[in-house]
């Protein structure tokens, strides 16, 4: 059986990244491949509330073995803040406390504006055929998929 600082040791070698598009009503998550090269969608979650919403998304680091979580940052088209902004960075502030609480302060809470992200998501299942109840269901996936595939671009 593995020790829990030789799984953590393990997470932090691994080049797995978990992206999130983070909402008032949802929350969109994807996750990279072993390599950083390729991002695919995961789940929608129903957001109930921010301690049981970074609960799950600490489970769901652990569960996939990821070293850095990507945040898609709200930023207005002139650069600056919105209310939707200071939201995502209070949730990624509350993710980062969660993840030293429970023993992977390494893992690295990073930001990437996602500014028309959620427009990439819907043009590209419109181009897919995707029916429009079908699209409402994952658009927020998409949307993860879509900034953590522009994050891993820039970054590898």
């Amino acid at each position: 059986m593995t020790s829990w600082k030789s799984y953590c040791a393990d997470i932090l070698e691994n080049k797995k990244t978990l992206g999130l598009d983070v909402g008032d009503a949802r929350i969109g998550v994807a996750v990279s491949d072993a390599l950083g090269l390729t991002a695919q969608g995961l789940f929608v979650l129903e957001c109930v509330g921010i301690r049981k919403d970074t609960t799950k998304i600490l489970d769901t680091v652990i569960e996939n073995g990821c070293s850095r979580v990507v945040i898609g940052l709200p930023i207005m088209l002139d650069g600056s803040d919105s209310e939707q902004t200071r939201k995502v960075r209070a949730f990624a502030d509350a993710l980062s406390n969660k993840l030293r609480s429970n023993g992977l302060p390494d893992v690295e809470v990073a930001f990437h504006d996602e500014r028309f992200s959620t427009k990439i998501a819907e043009a590209a299942m419109i181009e897919g055929g995707l029916r429009r109840e079908k699209r409402k269901e994952i658009v927020d996936r998409q949307a993860a998929v879509v900034i953590l595939q522009d994050y891993l671009n820039t970054h590898t």
